[in-house]
């Protein structure tokens, strides 16, 4: 094979840049409008106690992250962890999946930040489209989530490296307005707001359920490891510490608004941070700021998503797992144009079906999640047996215990999206959004095997590893 049909991505990103995009990604809208709720559901100490649980979880799975990232630094993470450990088909599924979860959560974003925006000062009511799920969609309303659609494309266009800037910028003003929260918690706050520690065990399970979404996130790290220019043993160091930062956010999250606000203010509070800030400073323009905040925390993560999406179906697409336009790259900046546009076009489109598809994007996305987390860690250990020998710069000690538990974690979490689960997706509207993915899926690789009948196991393997990390004996 010609290794120059094989596209490539341009090394730029810092150890900054890596950290920035992965935190950055996993804070968003809801450590502004969540906490309160997880405090009424698993009392102060069970909220606590649940995002610990969760936290140490994710950290099993991100092990596995770790480990296969810096031995398998390619565009497109999960898709060649599974190739590796698994085979062509567990792999294409573990694309589409992340792909769906990305997508997903992106398109969730355009809708959080018109909500956002709707908050800080009420958007007019102007050009009225149609009644989605009993709430009346605007042109005027959803035009912010779409124009913030085009610029963040734009931008990711314009280079990877522009991206992270803007990451590092808004991850900055997001975690300044943190600090300013917890700082009034710890300054007026009062510990007799706390209310009951604990509430019950279905309380604290149902906040437990909510930390995948809040965790992800840390998984865009191997998207673009083909993008950064740090050793790679950095690599898992920052993947880790980007989710022991992100729990500690949230629980820090939870502390202050316990203390800020008392117990009967939380259950009615329209936006819960911003409120507590302002009762905590007595200032409501603190509130404001909170908001803004919060805003930042969605610019981030849907920043970081677009990037995640656009390298997962570049990666599927110069593999050969869909039709090879996905992979194009902009001869100029070197990203993955066509993949960008793809999922800016979604992100852009999402707004119209008004506020009430946060909940469905948030939940159908959750679900393609955990299956990739499940696909990576049972792939972690298939590699750990195939191939003893490959190179690994971070290497997982005891990778017995923590694949088996990275592989319990991802099961527990997808069991509750099944019908033993106690969260069963049973909503119309969710099942929609998997039925048409996958549907999608499947036309597009139908197509593909049809297109690339011809493509052999060796020329598949060159293009989805490239020479480094191809095996010897697939290419021989």
């Amino acid at each position: 094979m010609n290794t120059q049909e094989r596209q490539k991505l341009k090394r730029v990103l810092s150890r900054s840049d890596v950290l920035a995009l992965s935190f950055g990604t996993m804070i968003g809208w809801g450590w502004v409008m969540l906490p309160g709720q997880w405090i009424h559901d698993a009392g102060f100490a069970g909220a606590i106690i649940s995002f610990l649980i969760g936290g140490v979880m994710c950290i099993f799975v991100g092990l596995t992250y770790a480990e296969l990232t810096t031995a398998l630094p390619i565009a497109g993470g999960e898709l060649a962890f599974a190739y590796r450990g698994l085979g062509y088909f567990w792999a294409w599924v573990a694309g589409w999946a992340i792909s769906f979860a990305y997508v997903g959560v992106a398109s969730w974003e355009g809708i959080a930040i018109s909500t956002a925006i709707d908050y800080l000062f009420q958007l007019p009511k102007i050009g009225y489209i149609w009644t989605l799920a009993n709430y009346d969609v605007y042109l005027s309303w959803a035009a912010v989530g779409m124009l913030g659609a085009i610029i963040l494309t734009i931008l990711n266009i314009f280079g990877v490296k522009p991206a992270a800037v803007f990451q590092i910028m808004g991850t900055l003003g997001l975690i300044a307005s943190g600090i300013i929260f917890i700082s009034g918690g710890a300054a007026f706050g009062e510990s007799s707001y706390i209310g009951p520690l604990f509430t019950s065990a279905a309380g604290m399970g149902v906040v437990l359920l909510m930390t995948p979404s809040m965790f992800v996130g840390f998984d865009v790290i191997p998207q673009f490891t083909e993008e950064m220019n740090i050793p790679l043993k950095d690599i898992a160091q920052v993947l880790i510490l980007s989710i022991v930062l992100a729990c500690s956010w949230y629980i820090l999250m939870i502390v202050g608004i316990a203390v800020s606000l008392p117990a009967e203010m939380r259950g009615i509070a329209s936006v819960p941070i911003a409120d507590a800030a302002s009762f905590a400073f007595k200032a409501p323009i603190i509130g404001k700021l909170m908001i803004i905040g919060g805003i930042l925390g969605i610019m981030t993560s849907w920043n970081g998503f677009i990037v995640g999406a656009s390298r997962i179906l570049f990666a599927m697409g110069r593999a050969e797992m869909l039709p090879r336009i996905f992979a194009y790259v902009h001869p100029k900046y070197r990203t993955p144009v066509v993949a960008l546009v793809i999922v800016g076009s979604i992100s852009c489109l999402s707004p119209l079906l008004g506020k009430n598809a946060l909940v469905w994007f948030i939940n159908s996305a959750a679900l393609g999640t955990v299956l990739s987390y499940l696909l990576v860690a049972i792939s972690f250990i298939s590699i750990r047996i195939k191939e003893p020998d490959l190179a690994r710069p971070f290497k997982v000690r005891r990778w017995k215990t923590i694949g088996t538990a990275a592989i319990t974690s991802s099961l527990f979490f997808l069991l509750l999206y099944t019908p033993l689960g106690s969260n069963t997706l049973v909503w119309t509207h969710e099942w929609l959004l998997v039925l048409v993915w996958t549907v999608l899926g499947v036309f597009l690789a139908l197509r593909s095997n049809i297109s690339y009948a011809k493509t052999t196991r060796a020329k598949r393997e060159m293009l989805i590893f490239g020479e480094e990390y191809s095996r010897e004996e697939m290419i021989n």
